[in-house]
């Protein structure tokens, strides 16, 4: 029996009004991975939908590796860190693309098998910028993108209709990214 609801889970996240600029309210899960109950849950609802549909997660930098550790460890498959560029000494696939306040790239390694079902995992989706390049990613390096979870959305910056495979939020309910 769990020791943490979800909702109980959810009441850790503290918002931290104009962070990291002003107008913006920053949505801090790092109390929610603390606790070891509500980590658990979390993992739980995390992977609800994609169960049995998986063979590797891979963790967008850098919560999103800490949920993909622990989903790992969870479901005993393997996790592939997705890294900004210039953070791999192996890197085998490269993307760059448009972030809400620049340009980024991210690198993987292929530690992983041709072919392999991958579910991708990041703490929040706002523009979809990095979850959409995360998904070229995988695609480059052989394997296919099963879906994403995340923890919240901000749905306002309708980063959900650039995705192509299927998205799973925990807290979809969560407030907005911005303030009023």
């Amino acid at each position: 029996m769990p020791k943490c609801s979800i909702r109980d889970a959810q009441a850790l996240i503290h918002q931290i009004p104009d962070y990291p600029e002003p107008g913006i309210i920053f949505q801090d899960v790092m109390p929610v991975l603390a606790n070891g109950d509500a980590l658990q849950a979390v993992v739980r609802h995390l992977i609800e939908p994609f169960a049995g549909m998986f063979d590797v997660v891979a963790g967008v930098e850098a919560r999103g590796f800490l949920l993909a550790g622990a989903v790992a460890a969870h479901t005993g498959v393997g996790m592939l860190p997705i890294r900004k560029a210039g953070k791999l000494p192996r890197p085998a696939a490269k993307v760059r693309y448009t972030l809400e306040y620049g340009s980024a790239a991210i690198e993987a390694q292929a530690d992983i098998a041709a072919g392999a079902r991958v579910l991708i995992l990041d703490d929040v989706l706002a523009t979809g910028g990095t979850l959409s390049a995360s998904e070229t990613l995988i695609n480059k390096l052989g394997a296919t993108v099963v879906g994403h979870a995340v923890l919240l959305e901000i749905v306002e910056l309708g980063g959900r209709k650039h995705l192509t495979a299927p998205l799973h939020c925990v807290f979809p309910e969560q407030v907005s990214g911005y303030t009023e």
